[in-house]
């Protein structure tokens, strides 16, 4: 796509700052584009050199190799300890499992589908499948027996590996209809050992190096299924290329995470879904750069948290929802203490510290005085450092991204000693296209273009992405393979955001969810939906307002926060649909919904809501794996409450 605006080049290549990081230089402006004084484009060129040769399947032997003691994962053994995995034993099990997968007769290009939570086996597979010559097909375990069918039909895999014999019994009657499945292999039945077993007895290593050495930067590595917030979900190609792109250069500019000084051991605790492309390029960029790797195939904070306690992650890989149900369940606690207005003074601090090293860092200001180092300090043992403690007690560093996480909690962490690198990106970006720079925050945005990456804003306000990280094309065996997903070189990410003066990107919402009101207002909900989804009452938000006289909300109510709720007011547990109709609870939302009201212009305010009794769920089908709202769904079932809140 040819941009419609004549640009003036400003700069046409970053500059490198006299300041630095850990004694490394940082991105100080990158190359910006404008039009009548608004930016429309900025660029970044790459901070790694183009990989020519390989490909991911290389990663465990070139570690094993390099430096073969250096301790590349840490697994859960049977008892619940953490186990020390070397890069030279990963690449013998790695090698291994690939030997078997040869064994069982799969060949170079056959798709194998992984189902499985973020477990270490996920990981060995992964690479064991690329060594085979094979291509990956993520599946979330929480996906139905059609959601899967329709995956490996599409896909044409020939093989499935899921993690629980559950998982394997409940794709059983639609095995009629998948004609290419010759495999089903279950991991808590000691599979994947027997495989690992198979390829050693059966298949010399000699053929699993043919293989590796036919693979390149070009060779597809896997296809992800795009979670599908409309219509059927789409397959993403991504190639080996395509992933060294994203994390050799993700690894040179984050480099707090990934080298850390010489006397601290970088780490990184994954939790979320490797089915998805934020997690699985985490993972590939931790195997890269030698940073030991643990998984957690839990979020509820009853396993999460002992495993970050035991593993004691530098840096967490997140979505705001977790930060801001860390920073909820703290406050509640320290309200049942009876301490919370001690919690607030201490939060209203970090913000402003978190806001002061922001101007330092930015030029705009000179940074935390005195009274605020001293005031930080003091609330440090007290609040600060209870919430690190609760991530392990070592997190420096957390990479966020799926939604906005605002200003005011991405301020807080600061101030709490946690750098939130906050970016955006899509599974067709192969993970980040935007990330926000070391010692350059800006608080409220995704940050600049990864390098290698450029960003333009089209007329009508949508982003778009280009850059060797972008996929090859959606898969589509209908049409004979890949169908192609960019233009002139631009891949059209749904997305509308802007720029600012200095090129950081703001995004304001998705370009499918923009409503216009009867009144001939276009409404972006995202930014509204998520500033009042951080409140600690509410669980999930959808602003309601196409063709009608003015905008609604559709609010859920967060469990842990409702029953601290009641627990501080004294309040008997009822059944939902009381609890959404309490009166003192409606003026606690009415308030949350005056202040979000604040931001916004007349016509695009919330003018009525209304309580749901049952919370939006994937099982309900009112999310998806990655929490995102299905809006078509949502307003298909609750259709009378929306009716309701405008008069029937």
């Amino acid at each position: 796509m040819s941009s419609p605006y004549p640009t003036t080049h400003v700069s046409s290549a970053p500059t490198v700052s006299a300041v630095d990081y850990d004694g490394l230089p940082i991105l100080v402006e990158p190359g910006i584009q404008r039009l009548g004084g608004v930016v429309r484009e900025v660029s970044v060129p790459p901070f790694a050199p183009p990989v020519k040769h390989g490909s991911l399947a290389d990663l465990p032997f070139d570690n094993a190799e390099k430096d073969p003691g250096a301790v590349v994962l840490s697994r859960r053994t049977v008892d619940g300890r953490w186990e020390d995995v070397t890069a030279d034993r990963f690449a013998d099990e790695v090698l291994a499992v690939a030997e078997g997968l040869i064994a069982e007769g799969l060949v170079p290009g056959d798709r194998i589908a992984i189902m499985a939570r973020t477990t270490y086996e996920w990981t060995l597979l992964d690479f064991a499948a690329w060594a085979a010559g094979l291509v990956t097909v993520p599946i979330y375990p929480t996906s139905s027996a059609f959601q899967t069918r329709w995956i490996l039909q599409d896909s044409g895999a020939v093989a499935l590996v899921t993690e629980t014999a559950g998982q394997a019994a409940a794709i059983g009657p639609e095995l009629e209809h998948l004609a290419d499945l010759r495999h089903m292999w279950v991991m808590e039945k000691g599979h994947v050992e027997r495989l690992a077993e198979l390829g050693t007895a059966h298949v010399p290593e000699a053929e699993v190096t043919v293989r590796r050495g036919m693979l390149g930067p070009g060779t597809l590595a896997t296809v992800i299924y795009t979670s599908g917030t409309t219509g059927r979900p789409k397959g993403c190609v991504l190639s080996h290329g395509n992933f060294f792109a994203e994390v050799d250069n993700a690894i040179e500019l984050l480099y707090p995470i990934f080298k850390a000084k010489s006397n601290e051991e970088p780490s990184v605790l994954l939790f979320l879904p490797m089915s998805h492309v934020f997690g699985r390029m985490v993972a590939i960029a931790c195997i890269r750069a030698r940073v030991r790797l643990g998984h957690a195939p839990s979020l509820k904070a009853e396993d999460l948290l002992p495993d970050l306690a035991a593993f004691k992650p530098t840096c967490l890989l997140t979505i705001p929802y977790m930060l801001e149900k860390v920073f909820n369940s703290a406050r509640a606690k320290a309200e049942r203490g009876g301490r919370v207005s001690s919690f607030d003074r201490a939060a209203s601090t970090a913000i402003r510290y978190g806001e002061a090293l922001e101007a330092r860092q930015t030029g705009t200001g000179h940074g935390p005085s005195r009274a605020l180092k001293t005031a930080r300090a003091f609330y440090d043992p007290l609040v600060y450092r209870r919430i690190r403690n609760a991530m392990g007690g070592r997190v420096k560093y957390a990479i966020c991204g799926g939604s906005p996480l605002g200003r005011r909690l991405a301020a807080f962490y600061a101030g709490a000693g946690i750098e939130i690198f906050e970016g955006y990106g899509l599974t067709e970006t192969t993970g980040a296209s935007t990330v926000t720079p070391p010692l350059k925050p800006r608080l409220g945005t995704v940050g600049w273009p990864l390098p290698g990456t450029k960003v333009r804003i089209a007329s009508d306000g949508e982003i778009l992405v280009g850059g060797e990280h972008v996929l090859r094309g959606y898969w589509d065996p209908q049409a004979g393979g890949v169908v192609p997903a960019t233009r002139d070189g631009w891949l059209s990410t749904g997305d509308i955001g802007e720029l600012d003066d200095e090129g950081y990107l703001t995004i304001t919402g998705r370009k499918k969810e923009l409503f216009i009101t009867s009144g001939g207002k276009s409404v972006a909900p995202a930014p509204m939906e998520n500033w009042l989804r951080s409140h600690p009452l509410i669980s999930q938000c959808m602003l309601v307002g196409e063709g009608r006289p003015f905008v609604t909300a559709l609010f859920t109510l967060d469990p842990d926060g409702i029953t601290h709720w009641r627990q501080m007011n004294g309040k008997h547990p009822v059944p939902p649909e009381l609890v959404a109709d309490d009166p003192e609870l409606t003026a606690i939302l009415q308030r949350a919904v005056d202040e979000a009201n604040r931001h916004v212009s007349r016509p695009e305010s919330i003018r009525k809501f209304a309580v749901l009794p049952v919370d939006f769920t994937e099982e309900a089908g009112h999310l998806t794996p990655s929490m995102k709202l299905r809006r078509a769904e949502v307003m298909r079932d609750f259709a009378d409450v929306v009716e309701e809140l405008y008069g029937g």
